[in-house]
């Protein structure tokens, strides 16, 4: 029987339900899940498990899908100070005035990662924010929050999570997800730690003020690294899956969950985590929000909400200022 990892399942009902609801096709839905899964065995096995019917499940005898190199320009299209497909009032475009932006790399378990920094102009010490990216890597968008935060004051750093595997910006889209997936939940907290040591030494950063966000695949992984970067002081993870509940009680930051009322496959896992933080003294909270799916708060989608993901992006700085 095919076994699915929590980050492997997670990501495998997503995009199922994208294919259900019409929003990715069947060939880039099977696609995606072979790259997760590694074989056209595994891979139809973990469709028939999600709800797929027999004659939406590859042949084991059907060829794995090639991945296709794919440049920066192809992913996001020409040079632009604006994110495509951004929807969202609180978009910053690159060069905005009193910014300064930078593509940095700082070591990480014997390799070096690729992050895009944002900060304000100047050497006036503020507080950091690390940022984790969806299941796509690190895009344009996610480098939109980065600038966003930047205007609030942060030092904020978008890590690709794919420095080894070469960048997500050149990589094909649908191997994106499995890339992550078999790289491993530890890997990618070790790198975030990582991140913290790197920013926690900026002489632009005031030492000890730092916060993380991460959105769906992301918020994930915000959530484990609560469990273990323990010189946060906040975090706000963004319909994410939660972390195992027996780690619950050594989480050091105040936590921060956001949840959708229609994102059924994360919010309804809420109540477990919420009984699990309130028998812990963890500072913490749990909010959905109300008429909203699954990554709401990503204006390049087509689920994005404006008013509830500008409601959760001021409930996320609120968090933020009161405890870092």
């Amino acid at each position: 029987m095919t076994q699915l990892g929590k980050f492997e399942k997670y990501l495998i009902e997503e995009f199922y339900d994208d294919f259900r609801s019409g929003d990715m096709s069947h060939k880039t839905f099977t696609r995606r899940v072979a790259f997760i899964m590694g074989s056209m065995t595994a891979a139809a096995a973990a469709m028939t498990l999600v709800g797929c019917t027999p004659d939406e499940v590859p042949q084991t005898t059907d060829p794995m899908p090639t991945p296709s190199p794919t440049s920066e320009a192809a992913r996001t299209g020409t040079a632009t100070t604006a994110v495509p497909n951004a929807k969202s009032p609180l978009s910053v475009p690159e060069g905005a005035a009193g910014l300064t932006t930078a593509t940095v790399t700082f070591p990480a378990n014997g390799t070096e990662i690729s992050a895009y920094l944002a900060r304000p102009e100047g050497s006036q010490k503020g507080p950091g924010v690390l940022i984790c990216h969806e299941n796509r890597g690190l895009t344009p968008h996610i480098q939109d929050v980065a600038r966003r935060f930047a205007k609030e004051g942060y030092a904020a750093l978008a890590l690709d999570l794919l420095s080894r595997e070469g960048g997500t910006a050149n990589m094909d889209p649908d191997a994106v997800p499995g890339a992550l997936t078999q790289a491993g939940a530890q890997r990618h907290v070790a790198d975030f730690k990582a991140a913290f040591e790197y920013v926690n030494g900026q002489d632009f950063v005031e030492e000890g003020r730092i916060a993380m966000v991460g959105f769906c695949f992301g918020g994930g992984i915000t959530w484990q690294a609560s469990t273990v970067i323990q010189g946060l002081k906040a975090t706000s993870a963004f319909y994410g899956p939660a972390p195992d509940l027996a780690k619950v009680p050594t989480i050091k930051p105040a936590v921060l969950g956001v949840y959708a009322e229609n994102d059924a496959r994360i919010t309804g896992a809420m109540p477990q985590l919420q009984a699990a933080l309130d028998a812990s003294t963890v500072k913490h909270q749990l909010k959905v929000y109300p008429g909203v799916d699954h990554a709401f708060h990503n204006d390049t989608g087509e689920r994005y909400v404006e008013a509830q993901a500008t409601a959760a992006w001021n409930d996320t700085l609120t968090w933020f200022k009161d405890n870092v």
